[in-house]
C-alpha cells in the first residue's frame, strides 16, 4: 500500500474481522487504482446499515471519458494485482459516463462530473458514514 491516501481505519469495522479485512484490503487497492490515475472527489459510502445489496460504495468521477476508461481499468489492475479477484459485473465501459465495477461487498461508481451532479448518488446514500479519500501528496 502507498501512503497516497488517509482512510479512518474506523470505517471499516463489523462483528466479522474476516469481512473486514478483506473489505479493508480490496477498498485500499481501489482507491490506490484511482488515485494513480486522478480520480476526483472520492468517497466511500459504508451502507452496511441501510442495505442488503452491498457493504461500501467508492463513489468518483473523471474529467473526461478517456480518464473515465482509464479508472476503471486501473482499479481492474489494481486490485486483480493486489488481492487477485476480478469484479463480479462490470457496466458502462462503452460509453464511459458511468461505470460501475461490483466486487459484490464493494461497489465502484466512476462517473463522468455531470452524470454524478445528476444522479446524485451520496445524496441518495445521505444516511451512510462518508468518508473522502485525499491525495497526500
Amino acid at each position: 500500500m502507498t501512503d497516497q491516501k488517509e482512510i479512518k481505519k474506523s470505517q471499516f469495522s463489523t462483528s466479522s474481522s474476516n469481512k473486514t479485512a478483506d473489505s479493508k484490503k480490496l477498498i485500499e487497492a481501489i482507491t490506490e487504482g484511482l488515485l494513480e490515475k486522478k480520480a476526483k472527489d472520492i468517497v466511500i459510502l459504508d451502507v452496511r446499515n441501510l442495505t442488503t445489496l452491498t457493504d461500501f460504495f467508492v463513489v468518483c468521477h473523471g474529467t473526461s471519458d478517456t480518464q473515465i476508461r482509464a479508472l476503471a481499468n486501473s482499479v481492474h489492475e489494481k486490485v486483480k494485482e493486489e488481492t487477485g479477484e476480478n469484479p463480479w459485473k462490470k457496466e458502462g465501459m462503452e460509453a464511459r459516463n458511468w461505470v460501475i465495477l461490483d466486487y459484490v461487498n464493494i461497489v465502484v461508481h466512476i462517473f463522468s462530473e455531470e452524470k454524478r451532479d445528476y444522479y446524485g448518488i451520496e445524496r441518495m446514500w445521505n444516511d451512510a458514514v462518508v468518508t473522502e479519500v485525499a491525495d497526500a501528496l
